[in-house]
């Protein structure tokens, strides 16, 4: 993929090469292998919230229907993600970058400033999950409730601190070589422990086992493509510091779709043995060794927490570039622990749902337009480019439509569909007009 004109992007250099939209980075400043980017999004893939989300869809579908929406749903979501890391990767673009070619740099202070109010929520809805993680290990291990502040202070300083050094050493040395062979242990743990209670009757009655009716496959697909969509806008912020785009895209898709599977089927099977009612927190606690595979699992959770304000510093950074990577990461992250503090997240999370909802056609359209060519459009000449930013709030409105008068339909894997096809066609009739105007 060819670069931007020099009149709207600059070369990066060693000193500044983790600035955002204005800056490409360099062959020279490209340092992630596959493995650095496998790492990473098996990594962020890994979660209690996505283990909850496989939970939700039992007992409404039957044990193969759910497995069957967890596989498809997964790969495709992830496929989705390394498509946008191809992309960040050729270009050398952070995700505000691409935004702003796509939409033109006026507009795109829109969906940017929406991204990083969306990053900041889900920072702190991480935040909360790892409290009150960190709380129930205290009363389960030690009898001792340690309420609300302290573990929302203690999770939110290591926070600080991760934001304070470089993402790039944290990736290649922490998440690659600690990280990950810990989280795959406790997940290799919990489930042989869960697996376990199941004999060889319980076995084949739990495979057989039907739904209740109450949610179709398109709508579980929908649920299930939520988490890797929900990701769409960060993934370029790191995969621009990949050395090839190949490693970028097989990395990212690999990894992120085996962590989705396996957290989304140890969901169903967790919720499977121990009951539709049970808190996962306290199912997870009830396994042999789960207290020391579920503190794992919040230790993991702290990389999410860390890209969601990584990449909120990064977009905030090309709205107002006055202030540096580290210092927006220092903003957002006070932000985040003062909101975990005081909002009522259960009911906060149907606001980030759909609020992310708004990336699902502004990505579609993205991939319609920079996915299928080799070359950048130009976003110098204009501040607003009319055909995606029309195709973006259509799609919006579709995405809504489709949720309010066909939710058997779902809504993510149509709304793609369209923007995608849309921002595409938009692209060749641009390039008609314009052969046709020389």
């Amino acid at each position: 993929m060819q670069t931007q004109s020099s009149s709207t992007v600059r070369a990066a250099t060693p000193a500044d090469a983790s600035l955002p939209s204005d800056t490409l980075l360099p062959d020279a400043e490209r340092v992630f292998g596959w493995h650095d980017h496998l790492s990473l999004w098996f990594s962020l893939g890994v979660g209690l919230l996505v283990i909850q989300v496989g939970a939700y869809l039992v007992p409404a579908l039957g044990t193969q229907a759910a497995l069957l929406a967890v596989t498809f749903g997964s790969v495709l979501g992830a496929g989705l993600l390394a498509w946008v890391a191809r992309i960040g990767c050729a270009s050398g673009a952070s995700s505000a970058g691409l935004i702003h070619a796509v939409y033109g740099l006026r507009f795109a202070r829109l969906p940017v400033l929406l991204n990083v109010i969306q990053l900041v929520g889900w920072a702190t809805f991480e935040l909360v999950i790892m409290r009150d993680g960190t709380r129930a290990i205290g009363r389960q291990a030690f009898g001792i409730d340690s309420g609300l502040i302290l573990p929302t202070l203690f999770w939110g300083v290591v926070v600080l601190l991760l934001l304070r050094g470089s993402m790039v050493t944290l990736v290649r040395r922490i998440v690659s070589r600690v990280g990950l062979p810990l989280v795959v242990l406790s997940l290799i743990w919990l489930t042989v422990q869960f697996g376990l209670r199941l004999d060889a009757q319980t076995l084949h009655d739990w495979w057989l086992r039907r739904g209740d009716g109450s949610m179709n496959t398109f709508q579980a697909l929908d649920l299930v493509i939520a988490m890797p969509v929900s990701w769409l806008p960060l993934v370029a912020d790191y995969a621009r510091h990949g050395r090839s785009r190949q490693g970028a895209f097989w990395g990212t898709w690999v990894g992120f779709t085996v962590a989705d599977i396996w957290c989304y089927a140890l969901g169903v099977l967790v919720i499977t043995v121990t009951g539709p009612d049970t808190d996962m927190v306290s199912a997870l606690l009830l396994a042999q060794g789960g207290l020391l595979a579920l503190g794992l699992i919040l230790i993991d959770e702290l990389d999410n927490t860390y890209g969601d304000l990584y990449s909120g510093s990064v977009n905030s950074n090309s709205l107002l570039p006055r202030l540096g990577l580290k210092a927006w990461g220092t903003v957002l992250a006070v932000l985040s622990i003062a909101l975990a503090m005081v909002l009522p997240m259960h009911s906060l999370e149907p606001f980030l749902l759909t609020l992310s909802s708004v990336f699902v056609p502004l990505f579609g359209t993205i991939l319609g337009r920079l996915g299928l060519q080799a070359a950048h459009p130009d976003a110098a000449a204009r501040g607003i480019h009319a055909a995606p930013a029309l195709i973006w709030v259509l799609g919006i409105a579709f995405y809504h439509a489709l949720a309010q008068w066909a939710p058997q339909f779902g809504s993510a894997l149509p709304t793609l569909a369209l923007t995608f096809l849309l921002g595409a066609l938009s692209t060749q009739v641009a390039a008609r007009t314009s052969a046709s105007a020389a």
